[in-house]
């Protein structure tokens, strides 16, 4: 036998096996960001209307802590797992390079430069259906692009389907500071809207800094001490009582809930939402939730937005993969401003 076509073919063997696996960060149970682990698994395979994205950026936001602890017990009931995930590996906001296509993927093909929102974001590779990935924004890094679908989805969704924002109106973003906060600041003034942003005294110039004409500094003042109404609401904090948002609102105004931090384990802030559908037939106000509609068609919108100048994203920090767990744990702290981004 000849000893160098054994080399030869140990080599061919460790190649291959390199190619078939990735870094990754996974959990097998519920709870802290000390579940998570950083570990090497075999790379997903994708289905025929999938795409494979070798992932440059992954974007941090609230949903991803609800879905590591699986808290709300509502989240686990909504069909991500009971016992466990059923995603071991978490992140959805991705950006990256498209590695391969599934046979029925007609927008992409290799080399794309992508992004969107996918499955198993903290990784080497992630998969994505072909409707919620887009080309990337030629004018943002990768790092910038990944942060803009979910947060994106829920400003651009909940001003525009939810709110009716019409040029001129007075629009209140609590939490304007936020992830989604940020976006929806800016969109609303590319709507034309009279925009008023709150958030906390070290966030005042920056809210300002994205186009809000005025803030609130909630350490400071209420949204309703100085006798203003608005027309539309857009409330990211959840944190507020239902009757001091509607003293807020004009008498035919809309009140959008997109944040439900907050309350009991079972269901968490839902039943302040529950309350608000409940009401809202009996007043002239409109109460108002929703869960982001995740799409081709709003992705594009948010990347001609970004593209013409209107929306750019706010990024706090970026962490390495392997500091992804530290990475949860600062956005749980409820302090991010703008957004959180894993770089891989």
């Amino acid at each position: 036998m000849n000893p160098s076509s054994n080399v030869g073919q140990n080599r061919d063997a460790a190649v291959t096996d390199q190619e078939s696996t990735m870094k990754a960060i996974v959990q097998h149970e519920f709870g802290s960001a000390d579940v998570l682990e950083l570990q090497e698994i075999d790379k997903p395979e994708i289905k025929a209307d999938e795409v494979l994205v070798r992932v440059q950026a992954a974007g941090v936001d609230p949903g991803v802590w609800h879905l590591m602890t699986g808290l709300p017990y509502l989240v686990r009931m909504a069909g991500f797992g009971m016992r466990a995930p059923k995603q071991p590996v978490p992140g959805v906001d991705v950006a990256g390079v498209v590695e391969a296509v599934g046979v029925d993927v007609k927008r992409f093909q290799p080399g794309d430069e992508v992004f969107g929102s996918g499955d198993g974001a903290f990784a080497e590779y992630a998969t994505a259906k072909e409707e919620r990935l887009a080309l990337k924004p030629a004018n943002l890094t990768f790092e910038q692009a990944a942060t803009v679908a979910v947060s994106g989805f829920t400003a651009l969704q909940g001003l525009r389907d939810k709110g009716e924002v019409q040029p001129g109106d007075r629009v209140l973003i609590i939490g304007a500071s936020g992830g989604v906060g940020t976006f929806a600041v800016q969109i609303a003034k590319s709507m034309g809207a009279d925009v008023t942003g709150v958030t906390s005294t070290r966030n005042l110039d920056m809210v300002r800094s994205i186009g809000a004409d005025h803030v609130i500094d909630y350490t400071r003042e209420d949204i309703t001490d100085a006798g203003l109404t608005y027309d539309v609401i857009l409330d990211t904090a959840g944190n507020r009582s239902l009757s001091l948002l509607r003293r807020a609102l004009t008498a035919k105004g809309t009140l959008v809930i997109v944040g439900a931090e907050g309350g009991g384990k079972w269901i968490g802030a839902v039943g302040r939402t529950i309350r608000a559908l409940l009401i809202s037939p009996f007043v002239g106000q409109r109460l108002r939730a929703f869960i982001s509609n995740q799409n081709n068609e709003d992705l594009i919108a948010l990347r001609d937005l970004i593209e013409s100048g209107d929306l750019a994203p706010v990024i706090d920090k970026t962490y390495e993969l392997a500091e992804t767990a530290d990475a949860i744990r600062y956005i749980a702290e409820g302090h991010a401003r703008g957004k959180v981004v894993v770089a891989v």
